[in-house]
């Protein structure tokens, strides 16, 4: 067996080919598996990589990446302020989905912020520059220009959540629709009758969802949904303190409250308690993530818990997959898929 740092038969550097050979596999498997490529078999990968290790072998990143038309570099692109993004654990619990799957191949990571209209004009330059092999969008709005423009520069691309039921991208998403029954479900059974619903941004097809599965969970158990006691939210914590402030001002006799993100609830106990309203004994409260904040809250929130990790970790395995697919873009759009992964109601005291 040679060893690490084993020169070629030819004397010189190790070739892509003796790794092939050696790892009994033909010479794109090895490429697929240096570039990261998921659609290779755990077997064989850990045969190229034991080959690799073996030869000593190298890629020559400038030249893999000159021949390929390729840059190794991934951009998640936020559609936000920076501020939100810090303030949300959902964007942190993403990013470390993201990191962890991209931690086993050579592609580096790029944050970049498109919140304004001048950091979207700039990403569009930086973009149509091709210098990222694919983008990972997240917290896409219905009107945000830049998926029809990825779309346009044939640039390889996943999103976090469809912006419509008709959405051509590639998404990952929760079941927004049956994590939002769940917790409705989870109130009608503890008895509460007059259930409000704080929520997310409505331009976001992931919140519109929410509100169909609060609308039908109570249609279902026979109490017709009162649109005076659902207020319009914005994910943050301000926003969910001026919705639960106004419910309570036109329906004082509420019971119970469900609000599209664990930052909203918050905001909601917030003006809860500003009323003289206890928690869960006069308002039961059910947020949505199961962020660190609804383990942190007092009471401890009750919540719906998306699996924000795993979705940064399968938008990369698409997106990566469709960066190795090197057919036309009109070819690609048949393959492209919309997965949604199940949801979990965690309960705790707050309800």
């Amino acid at each position: 067996m040679a060893g690490h740092g084993a020169r070629s038969r030819s004397g010189g550097r190790p070739t892509l080919e003796e790794v092939a050979a050696r790892a009994g596999v033909g010479r794109g498997t090895v490429s697929r598996v240096i570039n990261g490529s998921p659609r290779v078999s755990d077997a064989t990968r850990a045969a190229v990589e034991a080959a690799v290790a073996e030869l000593g072998y190298v890629p020559n990143t400038a030249a893999r990446a000159l021949a390929a038309n390729r840059t190794d570099a991934i951009a998640l692109v936020v559609p936000e302020p920076e501020t939100r993004f810090f303030a949300e654990p959902y964007f942190s619990d993403m990013l470390r989905g993201v990191g962890a799957a991209l931690s086993d191949t050579r592609m580096q990571l790029l944050l970049i912020f498109a919140g304004s209209d001048r950091e979207r004009q700039r990403l569009a330059q930086y973009l149509a520059a091709h210098r990222v092999d694919g983008v990972l969008l997240v917290s896409v709005h219905a009107d945000d220009p830049l998926p029809d423009m990825l779309g346009q520069l044939e640039i390889p691309a996943v999103i976090s959540g469809p912006r419509s039921a008709a959405e051509t991208l590639t998404s990952v998403d929760s079941d927004n629709y049956g994590g939002a029954r769940q917790a409705v479900e989870h109130l009608i059974g503890r008895g509460r009758r007059t259930i409000a619903h704080i929520t997310g941004r409505l331009d976001v097809y992931g919140a519109q969802r929410r509100t169909d599965g609060y609308r039908d969970a109570l249609r279902d158990a026979g109490h017709e949904a009162d649109e005076l006691l659902i207020e319009a939210g914005d994910f943050t914590e301000e926003g969910g303190r001026r919705a639960m402030a106004a419910l309570l001002e036109r329906r004082p006799d509420l019971d119970a409250v469900f609000a599209a993100s664990d930052v909203t609830a918050a905001g909601a106990r917030h003006a809860l308690r500003e009323a003289g309203r206890r928690i869960p004994d006069d308002v039961a409260l059910v947020g949505y993530d199961d962020s660190v904040i609804a383990r942190h809250m007092d009471p401890p929130l009750t919540s719906v818990r998306q699996p924000i990790e795993e979705m940064g970790r399968r938008m990369i395995d698409l997106l990566l997959a469709e960066v190795a697919d090197r057919r036309p873009s009109a070819s690609r759009e048949l393959d492209r898929r919309q997965v949604v992964l199940a949801t979990e109601l965690v309960e705790r005291a707050s309800s």
